[in-house]
């Protein structure tokens, strides 16, 4: 076996021209590898093309050209075999309202095969925290259950990938932790996870790799310290001790902001040494500085610049 869980080589997908609607790319030689027992955040814009990714995996859409492989298996030489290996999470949530999540996800391990006697509905409740709910109706859960039923729904057969497309839209900031907290327990018993998020702190504290796509390219693939290494600057605010009436000519090469009254953001390279050379421009300029606060580059800065 390779020691990747996931292998995308040269994937094209094109959606062909309907009515009045042209011919769209919506992938074009997409390469990703994704290294087993791995978190891997695949970031993008909207309509970029993390969906048509994912549903090519999952035998959803059909792909235009390439190969793509989960956990050894082309999913071209046999189908089966490479869904059994991976479960989804998708963004919308599709359960049935009037059964209950234990007959859910009784009914989800039927549809994949799983023995009466392998299936693991009350452990993976328990997983997500929903074993007091277990014989409530769904349509009485809240958004945030539902999302943790979904992702129990993802894993009734035990697959070693998991994919999770877009899991905390919308939920609150509790039960997004609760949500990440799963992700970690998951991964530490061996589950390779690819996650789609639209919340960059999110993918910055789970992930250990991350690929940014746009416009159906993949425009970085790396470790996550060596993506956020790519934004080499830092920003630094002064507050200063009366109002700003105008910014010091010398600080025109920092790329000044003022932020509210009394204090001016910069920009600059750590490795150019010039603070000090600000702290004196705004003393020549006559104004007293009352604090300094820094902040470093993160994964914003690098998805902006990547993407814009």
């Amino acid at each position: 076996m390779t020691a990747y869980a996931i292998e995308i080589s040269k994937l094209n997908k094109t959606y062909k021209a309907l009515g009045k609607s042209p011919e769209k790319i919506a992938l074009h030689d997409v390469d990703l590898k994704i290294p087993r027992g791995s978190i891997f955040a695949l970031l993008g814009p909207n309509g970029a093309g993390k969906s048509t990714i994912i549903n090519i995996m999952a035998g959803l859409v059909n792909k235009t050209s390439g190969t793509v492989k989960i956990w050894d298996t082309d999913i071209d030489e046999d189908e089966r075999q490479a869904k059994a290996s991976i479960g989804v999470m998708p963004q919308e949530i599709n359960l049935d309202a009037f059964f209950t999540p234990q007959r859910l996800l009784d009914i989800q391990g039927g549809l994949y095969g799983v023995p009466k006697a392998e299936l693991r509905t009350a452990e993976l409740l328990k997983m997500v925290g929903l074993e007091e709910q277990a014989q409530s109706h769904a349509r009485r859960l809240s958004g945030g259950m539902r999302r943790r039923l979904m992702m129990a729904k993802a894993m009734v057969h035990t697959p070693p990938v998991l994919v999770l497309d877009e899991p905390t839209a919308g939920v609150d900031i509790e039960m997004r932790r609760q949500l990440w907290d799963n992700v970690r327990e998951l991964n530490s018993k061996g589950t390779t996870i690819l996650l789609t998020t639209h919340y960059l702190e999110e993918a910055e504290e789970l992930c250990d790799y991350i690929a940014i796509i746009n416009h159906g390219r993949i425009v970085a693939n790396d470790e996550k310290e060596a993506l956020l290494s790519r934004v080499d600057q830092k920003e630094i605010t002064f507050r200063l001790d009366k109002k700003v009436e105008t910014v010091p000519q010398e600080l025109a090469m920092f790329h000044p902001v003022k932020k509210g009254h009394r204090s001016i953001t910069c920009r600059y390279s750590p490795g150019d040494h010039v603070v000090g050379k600000m702290i004196k421009a705004f003393q020549k300029a006559g104004y007293g500085i009352v604090d300094i606060s820094t902040d470093e580059s993160d994964l914003e800065d690098v998805f902006l610049q990547l993407t814009r």
